[in-house]
């Protein structure tokens, strides 16, 4: 069984129509399963995916998104893609029950909590109206950044600094952890 990491999972995050997903194909790989099988899931439990789970790209979306890609890798699907939103794969989560499907889950889940507590605390930073608010902001901030690049690196210890410069004053902060 393969673990997957917050980087992994979040290099397969795009934006379609305005909201963060993952194409069935990455979906796929990150399960470490045929994309075929996914949307086996998918038909076989439609009650499962109600409208705002799935998006079904269409032929412009497609040929916009496969020109940003770099390879041709995804230039050879023949049915057109569909992206799972937030909600559409924590419900294939409970469909699919593989010990590599749950470490995906948990991947994926944790992934996209990090993603809304930073920007969540981005947006309170801006409404800040006295330094010391934005100062314990950026403290709470840096440690979600830290559990992000956190990659249970083999080291016994992982220090990660954060700094920032506001025309007023500029903060700093050192987060020191200890492999357990």
């Amino acid at each position: 069984m393969k673990l997957i990491t917050y980087d992994q999972v979040n290099a397969k995050i795009i934006e379609i129509r305005k909201q963060k997903v993952i194409l069935d194909s990455d979906v796929a790989e990150l399960y470490d399963v045929a994309t075929k099988r996914i949307n086996e899931a998918v038909k076989n439990n439609p009650h499962k995916f109600p409208n705002g789970y799935l998006i079904d790209l269409t032929s412009y979306e497609w040929v916009l998104l496969k020109s940003k890609f770099s390879t041709s890798t995804k230039g050879g699907k023949v049915k057109l893609p569909t992206a799972f939103t937030e909600r559409g794969l924590y419900m294939l989560a409970t469909i699919l029950k593989s010990p590599q499907a749950v470490e995906t889950t948990i991947a994926i889940i944790d992934t996209f909590t990090n993603i809304k507590e930073l920007t969540q605390a981005v947006y309170q930073f801006a409404k800040a109206k006295t330094d010391n608010q934005r100062v314990k902001i950026f403290e709470n901030s840096t440690t979600i950044i830290a559990d992000l690049l956190d990659n249970n690196l083999t080291v016994s210890q992982h220090e990660t600094c954060f700094k920032i410069k506001l025309p007023f004053f500029e903060i700093s902060r050192k987060i020191t952890r200890v492999k357990k």
